[in-house]
């Protein structure tokens, strides 16, 4: 109930204050903050659960994980919207943007610069949170550790990186369908990236605590699955976004737009 509430007073006073009414603003932090307690509240009791009480046995585990992969698979639909309209878009380019994919009017970003840096960053990081995850299977935990901070120093570059390069952009995401889909489909991924960062850092912690073992560290594998789907969404937002997508201009033949 108190989560519902808290998404309505994020969305309703996110809405009223983008329309600059009096009150907006306050009822998007007041709805931010309700949202923020009921996940920690929520999330506390589940390792409370989990660590202290053991009441997380084999059949729940079990149901987490499926909960987890049907999770991720809703991901996997919400990132295919974002693909599908970049593909719709580009593909068959209409007259309305000159016929021709990217846009005359738009300077795209080098490939081989930020976007390639990122993919070996983002790549990397999961090479190292696989170690982790084989080192905490293995009892090792300095390895773990040791891992993990690498991982997070990683994903915490990519993110810098990428907030680089919005900055540095030639073009914002009010410039037609080409900024549209470019900044929906990696702005999202960079949020992804942001939350998993965060489970990453919880997981981090709860072994410092000596909250997980060798068998029993599910809450640490979910967040290491979440981060391999951040790595596989990248590969196709780079090959098809930053790569395919930044070609050269081509041009729709006239009869085809008949």
């Amino acid at each position: 109930l108190l989560a519902s509430w808290g998404a309505f007073m994020f969305v309703t006073g996110g809405v009223l204050y983008m329309h600059k009414m009096i009150g907006g603003w306050g009822l998007f932090i007041n709805g931010f903050i309700l949202i923020l307690f009921v996940m920690f509240v929520w999330w506390r009791d589940i390792v409370r659960e989990a660590t202290y009480e053991e009441h997380h046995t084999f059949v729940v585990q079990r149901g987490l994980r499926l909960g987890m992969i049907l999770f991720i698979v809703s991901e996997v639909m919400f990132f295919f919207a974002f693909f599908w309209a970049f593909f719709h878009s580009s593909l068959a380019p209409v007259y309305n943007i000159g016929s021709s994919w990217p846009p005359h009017a738009i300077l795209t970003m080098n490939t081989y610069t930020i976007p390639l840096t990122n993919t070996f960053i983002l790549l990397s990081s999961g090479a190292t949170v696989t170690w982790a995850h084989h080192a905490i299977i293995l009892n090792a935990k300095r390895h773990t550790i040791i891992a993990l901070l690498y991982t997070l120093f990683l994903a915490a570059l990519f993110t810098y990186f990428q907030g680089l390069e919005y900055v540095s952009a030639p073009f914002n995401i009010s410039d037609g369908i080409y900024g549209s889909c470019f900044y929906m489909a990696t702005g999202f991924h960079g949020f992804h990236v942001f939350v998993g960062t965060i489970a990453l850092a919880v997981s981090f912690i709860r072994i410092v605590l000596n909250h997980s073992t060798n068998t029993h560290h599910f809450g640490f594998e979910s967040a290491i699955w979440y981060w391999h789907f951040v790595d596989v969404v990248w590969l196709f937002l780079f090959i098809n976004i930053y790569w395919w997508g930044n070609l050269e201009p081509y041009n729709v033949p006239a009869s085809s737009l008949m």
